[in-house]
């Protein structure tokens, strides 16, 4: 059954590929972004672009009203961990309150499939690993909380609303495909850093912390490649037609380093890498291993591309290609609707 679908961030990094993959399984596919963290020239040939931005009600109301939508993916959000610790208000009014807004105008319209981006933040300092989707949900920083809250709503729109949703907890999203990469201004995820490092755009690759209780005493972290990432997405919005709640874990069961990461990316690069030992990150926990085994017995979902040198050699690749990412246009046209 084709999908006409709305996917909100979708020119950004994940939100782009998984409107690729939408497109390519058949499903129509309209993207609305505000072009703060995306590009325009990330959106798929066949997807429709509307600028615009969901703190404002009235546009979003629009579009909904006229899309004619059968379901919404939700990728729009802000992403950094660490600057959440900063400025957790923005936070919680970008993704949360953003987020309510969006979801009480599906209720509004009478949408009510929705697949929503959480994340893996929400399990804070796991008690234990790999983590599965019941274990306690105790976020260490602001960004986890902000997605907390909207599952904790999604839950009571479900309850009241008979509101179909998925919700998909990623690991560390990385790597890329032919066509897009990651390219995040500013970048805060460690496989681009490294391969910034390898090619010399930046000096250095910091360390932040060496003393957690880990094998050689840096964070450890579950990656996962962005195409298994997007099939993922895709099988769940077509579950949704079946299952009225799904609630996934997303990553490859396997834990790497920090200090794993860039000996690979050195292997991958062929190039030196230097690095700046720094000290903790508050909201950093030491480890975090997801077990996706309930969508795998669920969905029949399985990642195709669970190698780390795999996942970063297409980085790497997509880099070499595109060395300054994607050019943003300066004045974006709104397209008519």
């Amino acid at each position: 059954m084709s999908l006409n679908v709305l996917v909100t961030g979708g020119a950004g990094y994940i939100g782009s590929v998984v409107s690729n993959e939408l497109l390519k399984a058949g499903h129509r596919v309209a993207v609305f972004d505000n072009l703060s963290h995306g590009y325009a020239e990330a959106v798929p040939q066949g997807a429709e672009l509307i600028v615009g931005d969901l703190a404002d009600r009235q546009e979003v109301n629009r579009v909904l009203a006229r899309g004619k939508f059968d379901a919404v993916m939700h990728f729009a959000a802000l992403i950094e961990a660490g600057e959440s610790m900063k400025v957790p208000g923005t936070f919680f009014e970008n993704n949360t309150a953003n987020t309510l807004k969006l979801l009480n105008a599906m209720v509004e319209h009478g949408i009510k499939r929705f697949v929503f981006s959480s994340t893996a933040a929400l399990f804070g300092d796991p008690k234990r690993t790999p983590i599965e989707e019941d274990d306690e949900l105790n976020p260490t920083n602001a960004y986890g909380e902000s997605k907390l809250l909207v599952e904790r709503i999604l839950a009571w729109l479900h309850r009241i609303h008979g509101f179909r949703y998925a919700a998909l907890r990623y690991f560390n999203a990385a790597g890329a495909t032919e066509e897009r990469g990651e390219c995040h201004q500013p970048e805060s995820h460690l496989i681009p850093l490294v391969l910034q490092a390898a090619a010399g755009t930046r000096k250095s690759i910091s360390i932040f912390g060496s003393d957690y209780p880990t094998e050689d005493g840096t964070c450890v972290r579950d990656y996962i490649h962005i195409l298994d990432l997007a099939s993922a997405h895709v099988l769940a919005l077509e579950a949704l037609g079946e299952h009225d709640k799904l609630i996934y874990n997303l990553g490859n069961g396997k834990g790497y380093s920090v200090r794993q990461v860039i000996d690979v990316a050195r292997e991958v690069t062929g190039k030196n890498i230097d690095v700046v030992e720094a000290p903790r990150r508050p909201g950093d926990p030491a480890v975090l291993v997801a077990s996706s085994e309930k969508i795998k017995k669920e969905l029949g979902w399985a990642p195709k591309y669970g190698d780390l040198s795999q996942i970063i050699r297409s980085a790497w690749e997509w880099r070499q290609k595109n060395p300054n990412g994607y050019a943003r246009q300066e004045e974006p046209a709104k397209l008519a609707g």
